[in-house]
Parts: C-alpha cells; structure tokens; sequence
C-alpha cells in the first residue's frame, strides 16, 4: 500500500482531465484508521511576474476572471507550457499581457495556493527596470493594463483589493526586500 505521509492510500483514480487540470480521488485509511475518500486538484504549475519601472510603477493586469465571476486585478501571471522554464513562461505571459520586457529579473521564489485539495504551484519573479513594447493577448483576453505607483500596489493588497495569491505574495515580498536595501 502507498503511504502519503500519515495517510495510507488504498487506490487512486483519476475522474476528470484535460490540458490544464485533473481531477483525483484516492480510496485512503486516514491516520486515525477511518477509511474515506480523498480528491486532489492537480493544475499546470504557474508563473506570477511583478513588473516595475525605474520611476517606481507597478505594472498590475485588471481582467475578468470567470471562477470568481468578477474582475481581479494582479500581476501578469499564466500558465508554464510543456517543456517551457518558469522564468521563459513569466518573461512570455509579461510581454503577452502587457507588452513589458526586462533584462532584470529577481526570483521571489513559489507558493502553493491552496495546499488542503490543489497541487499547483505559482513560481514569482519581479521584473526591473521595463520597457514597453506591443502585447499579444490571446483571442479571448480581455486585460487592461493598470500602472500605479509601487506604494499604491501594496496598499491594493492591504486594502482587499488585490486578492490574487501570488500577485499579493510578489507585491509583499518586493515591499520587504526593497526595505531591507533601504
């Protein structure tokens, strides 16, 4: 029998799949030695880039995100294709969405979302010192491009307003380590 930490996995099946997401339930023994079910949520690993301009503005995306059945505003952020480093798939979703190119690039490091159900993990990188170029949004994009002063995005994530995960853990961590250089 396969053990997943403390737990005791007696079979796994997968329900659902497709490009982007599958679907998994497991028949388990939990470690208090109940038999149940378990599912988990595996999604294409991700990339958040936080882009910045010498002059200090913060680079953000505001689009309609339909799981949320509202619109979110964040730092560009995509899937990594196959075959594709997290960093190369932040510089492209950056460009797609945004336009934005950068020759300086700071790993912020990852998180995982929603640990209980989802396996995805978000890989962020800040991006220094941008220039603009054209974008090439994807046939059904529809993103605005929000330039707001450094400051103001961390407020945004203070505030409620920016509720994307990695977008608030960018935003954060960029904060601390500019404060640390001060």
């Amino acid at each position: 029998m396969k053990r997943n930490g403390h737990w005791e996995i007696k079979s796994s099946e997968v329900k659902y799949h497709n490009d982007w997401i599958a679907v998994r339930e497991d028949e388990i023994i939990r470690p208090s030695g109940v038999t149940d079910k378990f599912n988990v949520v595996t999604m294409t690993s991700g990339v958040t880039a936080l882009a910045l301009d010498s002059e200090g503005f913060a680079y953000l995306i505001r689009e309609h995100r339909y799981a949320i059945e509202r619109f979110s505003v964040e730092a560009s952020s995509g899937g990594i294709e196959p075959g594709e480093a997290p960093l190369q798939a932040a510089k492209r979703e950056l460009k797609e969405e945004t336009g934005l190119t950068s020759s300086k690039w700071t790993d912020l490091g990852a998180v995982d979302p929603f640990t209980a159900i989802i396996d995805s993990r978000d890989h962020m990188f800040l991006a220094e010192d941008v220039t603009q170029g054209e974008r090439s949004l994807e046939a059904d994009e529809r993103i605005e491009v929000v330039k707001v002063r450094f400051e103001e995005a961390v407020e945004m994530v203070l505030s409620g307003e920016i509720t994307h995960g990695a977008s608030a853990v960018a935003i954060l961590k960029t904060k601390l380590l500019r404060d640390r250089l001060e």
